[in-house]
Parts: C-alpha cells; sequence; structure tokens
C-alpha cells in the first residue's frame, strides 16, 4: 500500500514578517517541503492572501504571544486528564489576570508523581476578543486556522524535537530567548518540559530606534545597519546600545532568578533566535552580561531538506523559522 503523507502548515506573523513553514510527514521522517518569509505590510490582509495564493495554503497552525496571553506551570491534586478539563475552569482564576469567562483556555499535565498527591500542570489562555480578531483576520484571507498555540510552546516544539535528551544531560535547565520585533521571548525548559515562559516589551525594534538616533538615519536603514554594519560603525552602535542591552539583559536576569527561587536547578545555557538577534554581536553581548553560553539555534536540524531547497537563503533565515517550525510540527 502507497504510504500516507500529512503536510502541515505553520504560519508565524509577527509585526514586521509573516513566516510560512510547510512541513510533509511520511512515517517517521518530516521533510520540508516549503518556506517564505513575506515582510509585513499596511495591508496585512493582502500579504496573507499572498501566500495563500503563491504557497498553496489552506489550513494554517498559528501562535499568539504578549499580554492578552497567559502561560504557568501550576501545582493541582492528582487527577485525570478529562477531570482536569473540568477543573480547569473552577480553578485557575487566581492564576490568571482576566476573568475566566474572558479567555478560551486549555492545560495539559506534564508531571503526575509529585510529593503530596499532586501534579504539575501546563496551564495555557489566550484572550476571546484577541483570539477572534485574529481567527477572522485569517478567514478573510482565506485561510482557515487549524491548531492555535502560544509563541513559546511552539518553540519548545521545534527545539524539543531537533535537540533531544543530550542538551540536558548535565542536570541544568536552558533557556530559548527568542527575540522578535517588539516581544523577546524567555522560555526555561528543565529535563524538556517549559518551567518559566515571560514576554518581555524590549527587543529588535528597541535596538533599531537606538542606533537610528546614534547614527542619525532612518528606521530601515538602522534595520541594515544592525545587520551589516561597515567600517567601524559596529563599535559607534555598540557605545550607544549599551544602555537597551543593560536594560534587556536585567529583564533576562529577572525570569532567570525566579526560576532559580523555584528550582533546584540553574539555567546552564540560552539558546537564541528570532530576528531581533540578527545583530552583529548580540550573541557575544547577551552571553557576556549574564556570564552564560549563548548559542544559536536550527530549527529544521533533523528536518529532512529537499535538493531543490535554497541553502544559502534558508541559512540565512534560519534564526527566524523556529516558531513557524513548531507550529508545523502540530500536526
Amino acid at each position: 500500500m502507497k504510504t500516507k503523507e500529512k503536510i502541515s502548515v505553520g504560519l508565524d506573523i509577527g509585526t514586521q514578517v509573516v513566516k510560512v513553514v510547510k512541513l510533509r510527514f511520511i512515517q517517521e521522517v518530516v521533510e520540508l517541503v516549503d518556506f517564505a518569509l513575506e515582510p509585513m505590510q499596511a495591508e496585512p490582509i493582502e500579504v496573507l492572501k499572498k501566500l495563500k495564493i503563491s504557497h498553496g495554503l489552506e489550513a494554517v497552525n498559528i501562535a499568539f504571544s504578549g499580554p492578552a496571553t497567559v502561560i504557568r506551570d501550576i501545582n493541582f491534586p492528582k487527577m485525570s486528564a478529562a477531570e482536569l478539563k473540568q477543573a480547569l475552569k473552577f480553578e485557575v482564576q487566581k492564576h490568571i489576570p482576566f476573568p475566566v469567562a474572558e479567555v478560551n483556555l486549555d492545560g495539559c499535565i506534564l508531571k503526575d508523581d509529585l510529593p503530596d498527591n499532586k501534579m504539575l500542570v501546563l496551564l495555557a489562555a489566550v484572550k476571546k476578543d484577541f483570539l477572534n480578531q485574529r481567527l477572522k483576520f485569517i478567514e478573510d484571507a482565506g485561510l482557515k486556522a487549524n491548531i492555535v498555540e502560544i509563541d513559546s510552546l511552539a518553540l519548545i516544539n521545534a527545539f524539543n524535537f531537533n535537540y533531544v535528551s543530550e542538551d540536558y544531560s548535565d542536570k541544568k535547565a536552558i533557556a530559548l530567548l527568542n527575540v522578535g520585533a517588539t516581544i523577546t521571548n524567555v522560555s526555561i525548559i528543565e529535563d524538556g518540559l517549559l518551567r518559566v515562559s515571560r514576554d518581555i516589551q524590549l527587543a529588535g525594534n528597541n535596538l533599531t530606534q537606538k542606533i537610528s538616533e546614534v547614527m542619525g538615519v532612518d528606521f530601515r536603514s538602522a534595520e541594515n545597519l544592525k545587520i551589516s554594519p561597515a567600517g567601524d560603525q559596529a563599535a559607534r552602535m555598540m557605545t550607544g546600545l549599551e544602555t537597551v542591552f543593560t536594560n534587556l539583559g536585567a529583564e533576562i536576569r529577572t525570569s532567570f532568578d525566579y526560576y532559580e527561587s523555584q528550582s533546584a536547578s540553574s539555567v546552564g545555557k540560552i539558546y537564541l533566535s528570532g530576528g531581533g538577534s540578527l545583530f552583529t554581536s548580540f550573541k557575544e553581548k547577551v552571553s557576556g552580561l549574564l556570564g552564560i553560553e549563548v548559542e544559536y539555534w536550527d530549527p529544521l536540524r533533523k528536518i529532512k531538506q529537499p535538493n531543490t531547497a535554497d541553502a544559502e537563503k534558508l541559512k540565512a533565515v534560519l534564526a527566524q523559522l523556529p516558531i513557524a517550525v513548531g507550529l508545523a510540527l502540530r500536526r
């Protein structure tokens, strides 16, 4: 019999760039079928319509981040998954800043063997008005939303698929730092499970704006300088960016301190991604501020790439694809 194949599409709608990743699943093999990055424009719906036509999109998996979303790991009395679904709406109000009636929420059991007959539950919620607005946007573009995810969970999906247990072998937690245009997400993972997720309102645009001021150029020119400075420009920019990096480092350290106050472990390594991190010396600067090893990671590390793929183009945009990859991995 012919082996059935399954196609899944991840659609990561950023404030500046829309990312698409299309994957094919055949038995245990996952293959990259297609990918695209499209700059966001004044008419966002036209961007999605263009991608729908040019890349044959229909059903897509989407994700959310920011102040309208909540993600927590909390202790619950031990119960079944079915009982948890019923208990969520009665128990979660003290864990979210919105009335329960105003959110769509879900949860899953991470560990069911905690002391005192407890279990660890991952709770995710998104405000209904925010969700409905995005769903209408997707539908108006002629698409159908299949799976709705939180950005940080999509990021972890991609990381755990590509980087398995060897990265947790030293018993230290790792942090995924995804730097977008307007939000930097910090996700701390312990033994493959999310323990802390936090959105920081300090990201790539803050760097670009500061470069614009320091170098006396417009925002678009500053974006180009951020990625490809010439001559002594990098040194000049870095001097001007010192305050931004210091503030970002302090926010990240706050997240690490919170995690370490709740756990016997500490963060041993940071994996970096996101378009906002594509600034010369970004990795070295963050590593120096926090005193922790930092490296970029490959969201397609264990995904088969066809010979027709544009290898150079793909390499240039890898750091921007993890969320879209993580979404596409949700079959």
